[in-house]
Parts: structure tokens; C-alpha cells; sequence
């Protein structure tokens, strides 16, 4: 992993993003860009005569939008880190996705707003339509990282050839968190799938990486999402990633609305996706 996108927008969650990209950043070579996405204030179009907001006042607004930037950029990150921003006007989606484009990033590291259920947390507007689009794996957090350490890691997928790019993603932040990966699969009424068989599939596609911490694990619940927090509280993951695509079955965990509004929300981990 080289390079990492955080886009913000000055909220609470963004900062979280920014937080957590200085931890993985730390005493690495990885670059980050922080991105900010900008809607100029009514009337920035027409900067004739006319205009109440025309260009001396365009250039002065997006030197306090800088300045911002900069403050942040300073007081997160240490002087030994590659730190690099730009500022664009673009939608939301589009805007991220092309910059990600641009950059070649390796992540998209994004706060996403408190909520209580796992499905309103990655299918939150933007965030949603990013995952969705997404060619770039994208990790959502949303509470703060102060105490944030990756040693417990869960991994769900198909476990195919196609995810062994999203795995090998996942294994740098085992190796920069020294931590366990817990690979898994749910079994449910309606997507099941012999121990034996699961299990197989799974040391299939674990045997051409050697060193692992890992554990292989099929857990069997109600419905995969329930399955994977389950799980993930049963290990208590700091991280829960999940490699999918859209047209399989397992796309629909993101659009499910099944996940029980009794899950706290503290138990909830920051979500990374990879869709492939």
C-alpha cells in the first residue's frame, strides 16, 4: 500500500478519517491526499458585475478552504510523513472517484456519520455510491481512532481468485498492526455451504501466502450480516473487511435491511469493502 485518499470536508468524522490515515501513514513510505470537494456559495457562476460573490471573493474563500486544509495536514500528521492535498469542484462521488483515479490510491479512507446498524453505515448516500463504484478498496470509520490498534482483523468474502487482490490489501495492514487475520464464512438457511467444503475453500485460498496469523473459521446465523458482526464481536475485530461484487448474492450486504436495530452501535467496527 502506497497511497492513501481521505476526502473531508471538515466535519467530526472527517477528522476520524484523518486520524486513523496518520496512524497506518506512520512511520511508513505511504503517501496521503487529502481531498476536498468544493461547492463555491450561491452565485459563484456568474462573476460579472452583477454578482455579490464574484472573483476577488471566489479566490478569498478557497484561501480559507487552504488554509484549513493546511492547519489539519499540521497539527495531524508528523514532518516525516508525505502529506499532499488538493481542492476540487466536483460532485462528491465523482469528485472521489476520479481523484482516486488520478493518484492510483491504494485506499479511500472515509468518516462516515454516527448511526446505529451496520447497513446505515455503508449505505450512507455518498458512501454507498462509492463503495459501490469503487474500484479502490474503501474504509469507513466513525468514531474516533485515538485508541485504534488492528490486532484482531475479520476477513469475509467467496474466497475466489478474483479476491486475492483484496486480500493482499488487507495483508498490509497485518503486517504494519502485527495483527490476526480471522477468515470467514456465514452460513445461512438460504446461502449454505458444508464445514468441511467451507473450510476447504478457505485453506485453498490461504495456501499460496506463507506467515499468517490466521484462524479459519464457518459461523452460521440468521443472515451474513448478522453472521459477521456476531463474529466480529465474538473476537472482538478492530476491523472487519469484506470483498464483493455485485452481481453476487453477497452484494446484497449492502443493501440489506435485516441487521437488527438492537446492535449497539459500539459495537460496531470501522467497515473496509474491496469490490472487485
Amino acid at each position: 500500500m502506497k497511497k492513501i485518499l481521505v476526502p473531508i470536508d471538515f466535519s467530526l468524522q472527517s477528522e476520524y478519517a484523518i486520524k486513523l490515515a496518520s496512524k497506518i501513514a506512520s512511520e511508513t513510505e505511504i503517501e496521503v491526499y487529502l481531498l476536498h470537494l468544493l461547492q463555491l456559495p450561491k452565485g459563484h457562476v456568474d462573476m460579472g458585475a452583477g454578482s455579490s460573490f464574484g472573483i476577488p471573493q471566489s479566490m478569498h474563500y478557497i484561501q480559507k478552504i487552504e488554509d484549513k486544509i493546511i492547519a489539519l495536514k499540521t497539527q495531524s500528521f508528523s514532518p516525516d510523513t508525505v502529506v499532499k492535498y488538493a481542492i476540487r469542484f466536483e460532485k462528491p462521488t465523482d469528485g472521489i472517484l476520479m481523484f482516486s483515479a488520478k493518484i492510483n490510491a491504494d485506499l479511500i479512507l472515509m468518516g462516515a456519520k454516527e448511526v446505529s446498524v451496520f447497513d446505515e453505515l455503508i449505505t450512507g448516500s455518498n458512501i454507498k455510491r462509492v463503495v459501490k463504484k469503487s474500484n479502490t478498496p474503501v474504509l469507513v470509520i466513525k468514531n474516533d481512532p485515538q485508541d485504534f490498534n488492528i490486532k484482531e482483523l475479520v476477513f469475509t468474502s467467496n474466497f475466489n481468485e478474483e479476491d486475492r487482490k483484496s486480500f493482499e490489501v488487507l495483508l498490509d495492514f497485518s503486517r504494519k498492526f502485527k495483527s490476526k487475520i480471522h477468515v470467514l464464512n456465514v452460513n445461512t438457511m438460504n446461502r449454505f455451504k458444508s464445514t468441511k467444503k467451507a473450510k476447504q475453500k478457505m485453506e485453498t485460498f490461504l495456501s499460496a501466502y506463507k506467515n499468517i496469523e490466521h484462524s479459519i473459521n464457518v459461523y452460521d446465523d440468521d443472515s451474513v450480516e448478522k453472521g459477521i458482526l456476531n463474529f466480529s464481536k465474538e473476537v472482538n475485530a478492530d476491523l472487519i473487511a469484506l470483498s464483493t461484487n455485485e452481481s453476487s448474492g453477497f452484494f446484497r450486504l449492502f443493501n440489506n435491511k435485516s441487521v437488527s436495530k438492537s446492535l449497539s452501535k459500539n459495537s460496531l467496527k470501522p467497515v473496509i469493502t474491496f469490490m472487485i
